[in-house]
């Protein structure tokens, strides 16, 4: 059996899967007044606090921490990494702890898989974490010797809808070319040929903006913005990754809200909600060309993809492209389960950081 933890902002939620069928899924909501006390303190002064919220869950649903076989939490930011299941060891964590690439929630869930599976005497895994980088060398430069590009994304997901697609047509992953639209809080567009994440827009930096993110502003104007007087660096970064958008534009960050309003004839909320999705159109354009338009499909994934509006305005800007096929919501409990199975059943080797990657 095994325990699945994925981390987020103000929300933990919890898998229990026997194989690879769910007896328990659980989206346990942190209100205000519980992350209140984390303001502006480091991402990990929330480990017990979490910890304890999923064992209380655990002990309600009846199930002793010694049940499980392995405990699998979502990757968060750490150096480039290959595609895998990753053993949680001192240098895993050691890494998250430095932060040098972001504090963000899913650094929790390394620190959760291994606390709950040392109680437990199991594995401690983490799969295909957000800092999954395959792209090729010509990928990373940005156009200034200053900084390169910098590979983050959706790629648990992301990985798990292609792979997901590849068994459904009956073919290896490795052989098709596609095009994965991660659309949620942040959007990942992406490319993989011959089973590699070639490239991908990193939701924090550049591409398509989404419900709450400003994607790639013009950069110009954002140096303006830092020296414009009005911010500081934290609360630019707020402006941009928690109040941009639609949120900067429509004070909501809830897309059925916009799409009530388009049917209410607000102008505005339709000029800003196709806007999002000519954004996204474009990024799909731009990794055809990385796959020099042989693409054998293009998958549309994340919380976004449950709208049947976007789905069918993407289709019509993209599928003379390659055909479209959906698939809503986030796997990523589910894609967290599968990939510690495919290691305790010996079909995958699971990787490990070393020292000399640090």
């Amino acid at each position: 059996m095994v325990l699945t933890i994925n981390p987020g902002s103000a929300s933990t939620k919890i898998g229990v899967y026997a194989d690879e069928r769910p007896e328990l899924t659980v989206n346990l909501d942190h209100g205000d007044a519980e992350m209140d006390q984390f303001r502006g303190r480091p991402i990990l002064d929330q480990l017990d606090f979490r910890l304890q919220v999923i064992e209380g869950q655990l002990a309600k649903a009846g199930y002793a921490i010694t049940d499980f076989d392995a405990v699998a939490g979502r990757g968060g930011l750490m150096r480039g990494l290959p595609s895998g299941t990753y053993r949680v060891n001192e240098e895993m964590l050691a890494d998250l702890r430095l932060t040098r690439y972001g504090e963000h929630a899913s650094n929790l869930g390394a620190y959760l898989a291994r606390a709950l599976a040392d109680k437990a005497g199991a594995d401690a895994f983490i799969v295909d974490p957000v800092s999954v980088d395959e792209w090729t060398e010509k990928a990373r430069l940005s156009g200034s010797a200053l900084a390169n590009r910098h590979c983050a994304g959706h790629a648990l997901n992301t990985k798990a809808v292609a792979k997901r697609y590849a068994r459904e047509q009956g073919k290896p992953y490795s052989s098709l070319r596609l095009i994965v639209a991660h659309m949620g809080s942040g959007v990942t567009v992406s490319a993989h040929q011959d089973g590699k994440m070639v490239d991908n827009t990193n939701a924090g930096h550049e591409g398509a903006f989404s419900t709450e993110r400003s994607g790639g502003m013009q950069l110009l104007k954002v140096i303006q913005l830092c020296f414009s007087g009005k911010y500081t660096e934290k609360t630019l970064w707020a402006a941009i990754n928690r109040e941009g958008g639609i949120y900067s534009y429509l004070g909501t960050r809830d897309l059925r809200e916009v799409e009530r309003r388009i049917d209410d004839g607000d102008e505005k909320a339709k000029l800003v909600y196709d806007a999002m999705a000519y954004q996204i159109a474009k990024d799909i354009g731009e990794m055809a060309t990385v796959l020099m338009g042989k693409v054998d499909a293009i998958l549309l994934t994340g919380g976004m993809a449950r709208s049947v509006r976007l789905v069918e305005q993407l289709r019509l800007a993209v599928e003379w492209i390659a055909p479209v096929a959906s698939y809503p919501g986030e796997d990523e409990l589910q894609a967290l389960a599968e990939g510690a199975l495919r290691v305790l059943r010996g079909e995958e080797q699971a990787r490990e950081l070393g020292k000399e990657e640090l």
